[in-house]
């Protein structure tokens, strides 16, 4: 993406518990990618980026923060939009370098006023679906 930049978050104390921060496998920007899912249909939702500050405000508020890379800030997803994700699990993958956030997303999880952002440009689909797949 033009314009876009990986430049990490703001080095500082974070109140994140240090043995969750020990575990975790960053980016070279210190960043660690967050799926967001629908807690009750599996639905995936969007990905976001968080740093340890940002985790740890999504562990203790119970709302999903992100860290933004084009902004260079840290945002609560919804404040802006009403679109809120009420966290409901955090789990850590078995590589320790992806966070699933399972949330009950209220409205559209997309910046384009979708759902999810997955669903513009789908690539592939079920054989079942008599979609022809994708020349390679």
């Amino acid at each position: 993406m033009v314009g876009m930049t990986s430049t990490p978050p703001p080095s500082r104390p974070s109140g994140l518990d240090p043995e969750i921060s020990a575990r975790l496998r960053r980016s070279a920007d210190g960043l660690v990618p967050a799926i967001a899912q629908q807690y009750d249909t599996g639905e995936v939702l969007m990905l976001g980026w968080m740093d340890d500050e940002a985790l740890h405000r999504t562990l203790t508020t119970g709302r999903c923060t992100y860290w933004s890379r084009s902004r260079r800030e840290y945002w609560v997803k919804g404040d802006t939009s009403g679109h809120v994700q009420h966290v409901r699990s955090v789990a850590l993958d078995c590589d320790a370098d992806t966070l699933l956030v399972k949330v009950d997303q209220v409205g559209a999880a997309c910046h384009t006023g979708d759902r999810t952002c997955f669903d513009a440009d789908v690539l592939l689909r079920d054989a079942d679906s008599g979609v022809a797949p994708v020349d390679q």
